[in-house]
C-alpha cells in the first residue's frame, strides 16, 4: 500500500469511528453537544495517536533512548490532559455536570479521566507502530533471503556452463585429435546444446520436452566421442506434455555417469531412466564404475545439483544415491 493509500485508509477510519461513537453517544441524533464531545476531543485524542506514532517512538524509541521515551510521553500526557480540562470546564454545561447539572465533576477526576484517556491512545498508537514496524522487518527480511536465494542459485548456474563445456570441450578435443570425421557433427552438437543452455534455460521453469531434447542432445555428443563402441541405454516412460521444470537439473545426473561410468561395457551400459507422471517424475542413471574417470576438480556437479534441488525444490524431492564397489546408481523422485 502506497503512502497516499495509507493517508486515505486512516482517514476514513476515523471518520467512521467518529460518526459511529457520535451516533451511539446521542442515540441516533447528531446534536451540539455530541458534537462538542466527540469532534473536539476526537481530535485531540488523534492528535495524540499520531504525535507518539509520527514521532516521538520514531525519535526517541527507535534510537534507543528510553529515558527520554518515558518523559517526552510523560509531558504529552500532561499537557493532553491540562487542554482537555480547560475544554471541559470552558463547556462545562456539556461535559462535566453531574445529576442532571446540579454539580460540576471536580478537577482531578476528570483530570485524571482525561489523562487515561490520552495514555490509552498512546498505548494505541504503540502497538500499530510496533506492529507495522515488525511487518514492514518481515517484509525486508524475506526480500533479502529472497535475494540471496536468488544470488545463490545464479552462482550455483553459472558453475554448471563452464563445468559442462570444460568436458564437452575435452570430447571435442579427443575427437579432433584423432582426426575423425564426426568433429564437425560434434561441434554442431556442442552448439546446440550451448544455445540451450545460454538462450532458452534462463527462464525459472522450461517445457519438460526441452530439457529432455537437451539430455538427448547431450548423450548424442557422448557417443560420437567413442565412435561406435558405445553401450549406452535412455528409455523415456510418459509424455512431457505441458509439463515444465528447472532447467539444467537433470545433466549433472548424466554428466556424472558419463565423467565416472563405463560407456563401453555391453554387459553392463549407462543406463538412463526416465518415468513421467502427471505432476511427477522419476529419473535414474546406473553406470558401471571406472577408476580411470576421475574428476580432478572435486566433482561439483552432483553438490551443486543437490543444493539447487534444496533452494527449488525443497520437500518435494528426495534423491538417493547409491555408490557400491563396481555400480554407482542415483535416483531422483520430483514432484514437478
Amino acid at each position: 500500500m502506497n503512502k497516499s493509500l495509507r493517508v486515505l485508509f486512516h482517514v476514513i477510519v476515523w471518520i467512521a469511528l467518529l460518526l459511529l461513537f457520535m451516533y451511539m453517544a446521542s442515540n441516533g441524533k447528531i446534536v451540539y453537544k455530541t458534537v462538542v464531545v466527540f469532534v473536539y476531543f476526537g481530535l485531540i485524542n488523534i492528535a495524540i495517536f499520531y504525535f507518539n506514532y509520527l514521532f516521538i517512538l520514531p525519535t526517541f524509541l527507535n534510537r534507543k533512548k528510553y529515558w527520554w521515551c518515558a518523559i517526552v510521553l510523560f509531558a504529552l500526557v500532561l499537557v493532553s490532559s491540562f487542554v482537555k480540562c480547560g475544554l471541559a470546564y470552558y463547556f462545562h454545561d456539556i461535559i462535566i455536570k453531574r445529576d442532571s447539572g446540579k454539580h460540576i465533576m471536580a478537577f482531578w477526576d476528570y483530570f485524571m479521566s482525561a489523562a487515561f484517556v490520552s495514555c490509552l491512545f498512546i498505548f494505541l498508537s504503540a502497538v500499530l507502530k510496533f506492529v507495522t514496524d515488525w511487518f514492514l522487518n518481515e517484509k525486508i527480511k524475506s526480500n533479502l533471503e529472497n535475494e540471496k536465494l536468488l544470488s545463490e542459485l545464479a552462482f550455483l548456474k553459472s558453475q554448471i556452463n563452464p563445468h559442462f563445456l570444460f568436458n564437452s570441450l575435452n570430447n571435442i578435443y579427443s575427437l579432433a585429435y584423432q582426426k575423425s570425421d564426426k568433429t564437425p557433427e560434434a561441434i554442431l552438437k556442442l552448439s546446440e546444446i550451448m544455445r540451450y543452455m545460454l538462450y532458452e534455460s534462463n527462464e525459472d521453469k522450461v517445457a519438460l520436452a526441452d530439457e529432455i531434447r537437451y539430455l538427448e542432445n547431450y548423450i548424442e555428443l557422448q557417443k560420437l566421442r567413442f565412435k561406435d563402441n558405445s553401450y549406452i541405454k535412455f528409455e523415456i516412460t510418459g509424455e512431457a506434455k505441458d509439463q515444465k521444470i528447472t532447467p539444467l537439473v537433470l545433466i549433472s545426473f548424466v554428466e556424472n555417469a558419463f565423467k565416472h561410468g563405463i560407456a563401453t561395457d555391453k554387459e553392463v551400459p549407462i543406463s538412463i531412466l526416465l518415468n513421467i507422471e502427471p505432476g511427477k517424475l522419476f529419473f535414474k542413471t546406473i553406470n558401471k564404475k571406472s577408476n580411470q574417470n576421475k574428476d580432478e576438480t572435486g566433482g561439483i556437479g552432483l553438490q551443486n545439483v543437490r543444493r539447487r534441488l534444496d533452494l527449488l525444490y525443497k520437500d518435494r524431492y528426495e534423491l538417493h544415491i547409491e555408490d557400491k564397489n563396481d555400480i554407482y546408481n542415483c535416483e531422483l523422485y520430483l514432484n514437478l
